[in-house]
């Protein structure tokens, strides 16, 4: 047991591609550009690639083997990016890819992995017909972009310190009344951010505002939004965000729009 990294059950992105042997290495590189897109979104530049080959006990002819190891040498290096070979660490039924991410402190995990297995298609009776009008076996390939969840997860609040980018804070905004009287205006804010997208919470407890804003930068929330009488009459908010002493004063109208806009994913903008 270790935290998020080691835990007594997980879920993980495992899903299963269908193909032809002559598409196993288009369908490697299409993975690959997959899991550098995704990683990159998420903060994480670069990775390591382990290409497992065949293992001593293993099913499956000499020259199937050469053929699929071959393809997935071949996508790798079609994309120009640098691996290591693992020799013997395959699984029985087929070789496969490990993608390893460095985590804020050195250590190396295992998160995406690439595999190519030709036995559960036997088992299952899969088939298709090719273009001789032939009845063939497909290949199964299992693919994983971030593995364990909760190991990702992991690895994601230790490389951002907890401070998350504002997409992907699971409490993006919240805002904060100075006065009571305030209250009104607070919820309209927030049903206003949630309209646009933004993941907002009020906070109206009767405290001081300085006790609110040191509690939420303690949780790491992006942005808070004060609000107090004179933003009321004026309908604007006192923007603080986090790591931030500065405070800006911008119409609601603003918020909405610029923080409606910050809560979309990369692929959004």
């Amino acid at each position: 047991m270790h935290g998020l990294m080691r835990v007594r059950g997980f879920t993980q992105d495992d899903a299963h591609i269908f193909c032809t042997e002559d598409q196993i290495e288009s369908e490697c590189a299409g993975f690959i550009r997959l899991l550098s897109s995704v990683y990159k979104d998420l903060g994480f530049d670069s990775f390591d690639i382990k290409l497992s080959t065949r293992p001593e006990v293993r099913i499956g002819t000499d020259e199937q083997w050469d053929k699929v190891e071959g393809a997935l040498q071949g996508a790798i290096e079609s994309l120009g990016l640098p691996y290591e070979i693992n020799p013997g660490d395959g699984a029985f039924y087929g070789p496969k890819l490990d993608f390893k991410l460095t985590d804020a402190i050195g250590r190396q995990w295992q998160c995406g992995t690439f595999q190519v297995d030709a036995q559960l298609p036997h088992r299952l009776g899969a088939e298709y017909v090719g273009e001789d009008g032939a009845k063939h076996m497909p290949y199964m390939l299992h693919r994983a972009v971030l593995g364990s969840f909760e190991r990702f997860i992991g690895i994601l609040l230790e490389n951002y310190a907890g401070k998350l980018p504002f997409w992907l804070a699971p409490r993006q905004v919240v805002v904060a009344s100075i006065v009571s009287d305030a209250d009104p205006f607070v919820h309209e804010v927030v049903a206003a951010l949630r309209k646009a997208g933004v993941r907002a919470e009020a906070d109206v407890r009767n405290e001081k505002i300085n006790y609110k804003v040191r509690e939420h930068s303690v949780g790491k929330v992006p942005v808070i939004l004060a609000i107090g009488m004179q933003e009321v009459e004026g309908r604007t908010v006192s923007v603080r965000r986090l790591g931030e002493t500065r405070t800006e004063t911008i119409s609601l109208d603003q918020a909405v729009s610029t923080f409606g806009f910050e809560a979309l994913p990369p692929a959004g903008n």
